[in-house]
């Protein structure tokens, strides 16, 4: 249940978690489409389809949708590692699911809301401390 992106973002390979859902979605894409090299394939199916053509499509989906924000594919990538994280993905697996060689860069992708600050427990909460008013 894993899926391998080629040539993603900074040009690197790598492999990620393939949901139920969209495999079942691909799937029949792929019974329609039958296609040979690349599961997305450009107007030479020799090569992967070209960057722009994401960007003209996530456009076109925000424009379809209504949102006013705007919204790029790499939005999309932000919002995919917050998610995780939000969910309690260590961040060490989210590295690797978004390619990245130091934690550093992945930390700059990971906002976390204040929500789920609120509901973590501070250490302090795990200590009796009595206050003992002065003489």
């Amino acid at each position: 249940m894993v899926i391998r992106v080629q040539q993603g973002k900074g040009g690197k390979d790598r492999y990620v978690m393939l949901s139920v859902q969209l495999l079942g979605i691909l799937r029949t894409y792929w019974r329609l489409a039958r296609p040979k090299n690349w599961l997305f394939p450009g107007r030479d199916p020799a090569n992967p389809i070209e960057v722009n053509v994401l960007h003209a499509a996530c456009r076109s989906a925000c424009a379809a949708s209504g949102l006013a924000k705007r919204v790029t594919v790499h939005t999309l990538r932000h919002s995919f590692a917050t998610h995780l994280l939000e969910s309690g993905t260590d961040i060490r697996i989210i590295q690797v699911l978004l390619g990245h060689s130091n934690l550093s860069s992945t930390a700059r992708y990971t906002h976390v809301s204040s929500g789920l600050i609120r509901q973590t427990d501070s250490p302090f909460d795990r200590l009796t401390i009595e206050v003992v008013p002065p003489p």
